[in-house]
């Protein structure tokens, strides 16, 4: 028989993995939303880290993060992709994206930014992506895009590539 001590040791032992989530909003042109972090080069969608204490799912870290980065707080739809990302300087993180939606010109109007966190937002046609992102997120939002046209299940990637 285990003790709680033991369960609370094996536990302890277990590798640790982070999650994050975003969302992908679009404008009637297809262009995606992009926000511009002031901690680090670089652009990326609306999101961030799920909260460890357990009770915040990853849905409702995309949309909570939304809410403080860009001001909107809206319902989120289905699961478009998850990304496993190793981690070299970090524990592995996995990535989440979901349907934003497509925002009408009040919704953009109304976007007010988080300003300890962020410079600014644009939206960026798809084919720019890659001019903006890291190429693991161009390809990780590549992915969730052709999930959106195709109408086809979730992506499922590794290190922003499909996993086979």
């Amino acid at each position: 028989m285990t003790t709680s001590e033991d369960y609370t040791a094996y536990i302890a032992s277990l590798p640790r993995v982070l999650a994050g989530a975003a969302a992908l909003y679009r404008d009637d042109e297809g262009r995606v939303l992009l926000v511009e972090p002031n901690y680090r080069a670089g652009w990326a969608l609306p999101g961030g880290t799920v909260e460890s204490d357990g009770d915040e799912t990853p849905r409702q870290a995309a949309r909570r993060e939304s809410a403080e980065e860009i001001g909107l707080d809206l319902p989120l739809g289905r699961l478009l992709a998850v990304d496993w990302v190793p981690g070299a300087d970090r524990p592995p993180l996995v990535a989440y994206v979901y349907d934003g939606g497509v925002l009408n010109a009040g919704q953009f109007a109304s976007i007010t930014l988080q300003e300890e966190e962020l410079l600014s937002w644009r939206l960026v046609p798809r084919a720019e992506l890659a001019d903006y992102l890291p190429a693991q997120l161009a390809t990780r939002i590549a992915s969730a895009y052709d999930v959106l046209e195709s109408g086809a299940g979730t992506a499922e990637l590794e290190n922003g590539q499909p996993a086979h």
